[in-house]
């Protein structure tokens, strides 16, 4: 079997629409008619709750979310409450565990974890695990601001059918942040979240998005890491 990981960029496209997206994708990885694939993309503004979810993390009902123009999706991945929305770069690995010969959904979260740490490093961004919570936070020690509550900039929820694996990682690249205010994301109270340029310091513009350039360097490191990490032969993740 190849090591090469397959890489599909989908652009902005609809939550509902991308789980339509996955659900096919895991049905033709599962009948042997695609190989193993990384769907990148970005969603307009949404909240997903995963299986995790506590009600008390939403600080807006569904109704009032959705009247403010952010759709909310009930989903089978692992986690709590998390906001997407434009700037944001979304991250869908199509993996057969089975395959793969690594039947262990853990080392499969901590190796999207290690990709986007690889890929943050070298995109100037400090960041660093932190024992147990999922996720990538900003390591401060090492950061322009040390100063104040742990920062998270990108969020992890993985599933699995069948050895198949769905869902995946959302990374704050230039996303408008204030996004996050409806939600306590990942159910995480004591955390804000941040994004890479915010911690880089990059001008946001007033519709709240970053520059191009930015979001083209971050998912270009993000897929040479991903690649790097999630490809067979890959080394565990330390």
């Amino acid at each position: 079997m190849s090591s090469s990981l397959a890489v599909d960029w989908l652009g902005s496209l609809p939550y509902g629409e991308a789980l339509a997206v996955q659900d096919h994708a895991v049905a033709e990885r599962l009948a042997g008619r695609a190989s193993d694939r990384l769907l990148l993309l970005e969603h307009p503004p949404v909240v997903t709750l995963g299986r995790s979810t506590d009600p008390d993390h939403l600080k807006l009902s569904p109704d009032r979310l959705r009247e403010r123009g952010i759709e909310v999706f009930e989903v089978s991945r692992g986690g709590d409450v998390t906001y997407h929305g434009p700037g944001q770069l979304v991250g869908y690995p199509i993996l057969d565990l089975d395959g793969l010969g690594r039947r262990d959904v853990r080392d499969h979260l901590r190796r999207i974890e290690a990709g986007l740490i690889d890929a943050l490093e070298v995109s100037g961004v400090p960041v660093k695990r932190i024992p147990g919570w999922t996720g990538v936070f900003v390591d401060r020690a090492r950061s322009a601001r040390p100063e104040g509550p742990e920062r998270k900039i990108a969020s992890i929820g993985v599933g699995v059918r069948k050895w198949v694996t769905l869902h995946g990682f959302a990374l704050n690249v230039s996303v408008d942040l204030a996004g996050f205010e409806a939600i306590v994301p990942c159910g995480l109270r004591d955390v804000v979240m941040t994004s890479v340029a915010r911690e880089l310091e990059w001008e946001i513009s007033e519709a709240g998005q970053g520059s191009p350039n930015l979001e083209g360097a971050v998912r270009s490191r993000v897929q040479r890491a991903m690649i790097d990490r999630l490809g067979e032969g890959a080394p565990r993740p330390g």
